[in-house]
Order: C-alpha cells, then structure tokens, then sequence
C-alpha cells in the first residue's frame, strides 16, 4: 500500500519529486558507496531524464547528491557553480536500453583513484532503486541501513557474514547475493531495520574470502 509521502513526494527544491528528489537521493547514495569524495563523475542519462535533465533541474540534483546534499538543501539550485572546481562532472545522453524512463548511469572517479559505476532509477516521489553495482544486479533503495560485501564465492561466507549481524541483534529487512561467475567475486546487500555498529562491520571484514564491506546509511 502507498503511504501519502509516496503520492505527494518529499519536500524538495526543484519542480518535480522524480526529477530532483528522487535525483539528488541517486547521486548521494553514489557518493555513499564510493565512500570517499569523487574527483570525476560520467553521468548517463537515460529516457526522460535524457531529455529535460536541464529544464527540470535533474544535473544539480544530482551533483548535488554527490556533494552530499540532500533533497531539501537550499544550496542545490547552485549545486553545479558549487562543483566547479573540486568536481568534474560530464552528462552524456544515452539509451540504457530497457530501464525505467528515469535512470542514471553514474561514473565515479574517488579522490584515491577507486572507480565506482552505479545505476539506479528515480521511481516516483523522491523514491529509489539502485539497479547495479560495478556490474553486479542489485536492488537497493537507500531506505534501510545497508552492508555491502564483496566476496569470493563459496561456501559458508554468507552464513559467516550474517552471523556476525545476528550477535548484534541487527534484523536483516532484505538481502541479495549477485554473481558474475561460479566460485569468482560475488556481491552481497543486505538491508537493516537498524544501524550496523562499526565494531560489526570490522568483524565482517575479518571473514574469510571477504574482501570488501562497507556501511551505507539511509539517504
């Protein structure tokens, strides 16, 4: 069932909930999982947001999620004059093929040279869907406390993995495990009803064959 928020949006700056709201939501998680400040985003615009990304504001929307503005900050309106200088940004119009009308491709060069590409979608009333991580299909809507892992694929880890969560008393809301390939990298999410203390997510990072894991709050 749609709660009101769903219908009217979350209060915003801009025109529309889709093309600002749910845009500023899709670079701000971006900037989350990158988990540093980026130096250069490649941004891939698909659909509607291809076409009125300047008329309704969706390019500072989005610069303005990945200098870690939320929806409703004041300064998003000057979000690009504010990027120049610290961020390269480059909007590129392209088909994405058959995605959701207003999706995002998000390349991201970090301040230590990591490279990061994210696609999501802005499906309505400032909600979100992240629909790929490096490659790897997920389904992420920035509402929940989120761990992300990269590991080997094997035996074992998942369990390992969620085990560690459990002794915490932290309640998995949802989880999915993408991989490219049997027994190569896999990419775990999991989604919280509660925050993940970082002591946690040390201990996740001492399984073995998990080489990545890092925490991304709500947005």
């Amino acid at each position: 069932m749609r709660g009101v928020f769903d219908i009217v949006g979350p209060v915003m700056i801009g025109p529309s909930s889709s093309h600002t709201a749910g845009a500023a939501r899709l670079g701000r998680m971006a900037l989350r999982i990158l988990g540093e400040p980026p130096t250069e985003a490649v941004i891939e615009l698909h659909g509607s947001f291809a076409k009125t990304y300047r008329g309704h504001g969706t390019d500072k929307a989005l610069v303005a999620g990945l200098l870690g503005m939320a929806a409703d900050d004041e300064r998003l309106r000057d979000a690009l004059t504010m990027a120049a200088g610290r961020l390269k940004v480059t909007f590129v119009t392209k088909d994405l093929g058959d995605v959701h009308p207003n999706t995002a491709a998000i390349n991201l060069s970090g301040v230590s040279g990591r490279k990061l590409r994210v696609v999501g979608a802005s499906v309505g009333g400032g909600n979100i869907v992240i629909t790929e991580i490096d490659g790897y299909a997920v389904e992420l809507t920035g509402e929940y406390y989120t761990l992300i892992t990269v590991h080997r694929d094997k035996p074992g880890v998942i369990a390992l993995v969620t085990h560690v969560l459990a002794q915490e008393g932290v309640n998995i809301a949802f989880m999915r495990v993408s991989r490219q390939e049997r027994g190569a990298q896999a990419l775990m999410i999991l989604e919280a009803d509660q925050p993940i203390p970082e002591h946690a997510l040390a201990a996740v990072r001492h399984v073995p064959a998990v080489q990545t894991a890092i925490l991304v709050p709500p947005v």
